[in-house]
């Protein structure tokens, strides 16, 4: 499916997202956020879907963030084109204040990914970027500050001092140094970037997806307790998945030494 702004294509439990609009590095206009979250809306919703996949269009961009161009001409517009944005912000869920997101994300990374798209490709859960990938939070240039998260999820996964040093400079830094900080998974040359990214899903699709939604509740939400806690916590998620008729394949797939036959219930 092609919309004015991504494109949406569901196989083999996989959905992919690719935001679309080359011509504008795919940056975040109000429809475009939408449109984002309409796809993640059913990717949650349907039970065929296991894990998704967001990309950019073209080589040269991932995502370069909120489209600053666009929000100019918007404020200098008309009413009637401002309230039509505002409905979509109203409409809107982005992805970044989807905090309890059940299921896998993966951001292929195939270009730059700075401002908001920086913060889209940090609120999935792994990250592959093209070495040709560049990242950055260049807000504070531009009179801003990377307010979908950016400030909050860059020092919880990098580290303190070297988020810093990105957040205030506004500086650019390369893949193979976002690899380095332990901000993405692999850096891998751009022609090797789709097959990477396919053995990841290929890898995700052989665990039983129950088990995948139950591991990741239960790593994201015990990071907000003492070991202790998160040690002896059950999460929602994981009553489910115990509960399964996948969680009864399993052993019995690995005694018949067969492949299990997962059936996400």
């Amino acid at each position: 499916m092609r919309t004015n702004t991504t494109q949406f294509t569901i196989q083999n439990h996989i959905a992919w997202i690719t935001l679309d609009r080359p011509e504008a590095m795919n940056a975040l206009n109000p429809e475009l956020r939408w449109q984002l979250s309409e796809h993640l809306n059913q990717i949650e919703s349907d039970d065929d879907i296991w894990l998704g996949i967001i990309t950019g269009a073209g080589d040269r961009a991932f995502c370069a963030g909120m489209d600053l161009k666009a929000s100019a001409a918007l404020a200098a517009s008309s009413r009637e084109n401002q309230q039509a944005a505002l409905k979509y912000q109203s409409a809107t869920t982005h992805i970044t204040e989807r905090f309890d997101f059940p299921k896998p994300l993966i951001a292929m990374v195939n270009g730059y990914a700075l401002g908001g798209g920086l913060e889209v490709a940090l609120a999935c859960d792994i990250v592959i970027a093209s070495e040709q990938a560049s990242f950055g939070l260049p807000e504070p240039r531009r009179g801003l500050i990377a307010g979908s998260g950016g400030v909050h999820r860059l020092p919880r996964q990098i580290g303190l001092k070297p988020a810093m040093g990105y957040l205030l400079t506004g500086r650019h830094f390369s893949a193979q140094r976002a690899y380095e900080l332990g901000l993405i998974n692999e850096v891998v040359p751009h022609s090797e970037l789709l097959t990477t990214v396919e053995g990841y899903a290929e890898d995700i699709l052989k665990c039983a997806p129950l088990a995948v939604r139950a591991t990741k509740a239960s790593a994201l939400k015990g990071l907000n307790l003492t070991l202790p806690e998160a040690y002896i916590r059950v999460d929602p998620a994981e009553e489910k998945r115990r509960n399964s008729l996948d969680a009864q394949e399993g052993p019995l797939a690995f005694a018949e030494k067969r492949p299990p036959n997962w059936q996400g219930r």
